[in-house]
């Protein structure tokens, strides 16, 4: 092979690892965008914008209006706050992003709250969907990409209350 060769081997193979980065931090800041965006929604009230973001089949198994009442029933027991995002993980058509909600619950009682959660979203037909609330999505995504929990591992959400300026781990059970 000759120096040319080489060359212009190396000079692709580089054009290809740029590509390949600078298509990864369009994901990610994509997914960062929506995240943000479903949260904005979440705070302001506005659900029915939330339904279309939602996966092709948790719209096919729930209806609209049974989706915008049932967060407007709950708007009345919590106020969002703010969102940190933490770490984004892109794999092909699935995101995971590490996220604390942070709020007030107002009823029964009245406290500070934090939910820390991973936030789960599936890319379809090139645009990413919401799928946190929706396991059998998830589920499936998992099963048929099983390479994918390898490289962290799926937690479930943990709720925290502010008790004397400390978060404490809040355990429905006791």
């Amino acid at each position: 092979m000759t120096g040319m060769k080489k060359t212009r081997i190396c000079s692709f193979a580089l054009l290809l690892l740029v590509f390949s980065s600078a298509a990864h931090a369009s994901d990610v800041s994509d997914v960062r965008s929506m995240v943000q965006n479903v949260f904005e929604q979440l705070k302001s009230g506005n659900y029915s914008g939330l339904y279309d973001v939602l996966p092709g089949a948790a719209r096919n198994r729930l209806s609209r209006d049974r989706f915008v009442s049932s967060l407007q029933r709950a708007q009345d027991f919590y106020q969002l706050d703010r969102l940190e995002i933490g770490t984004i993980k892109v794999n092909g058509n699935l995101a995971v992003v590490d996220t604390v909600l942070y709020g007030r619950v107002m009823a029964p009682i009245q406290a500070e709250g934090k939910i820390v959660a991973q936030q789960y979203l599936v890319r379809e037909e090139g645009k990413w969907r919401v799928a946190t609330g929706d396991q059998s999505t998830l589920k499936r995504f998992l099963a048929d990409n099983p390479g994918f929990g390898k490289g962290f591992k799926i937690r479930q959400p943990q709720i925290f209350m502010k008790q004397n300026n400390k978060w404490v781990r809040f355990n429905p059970g006791r």
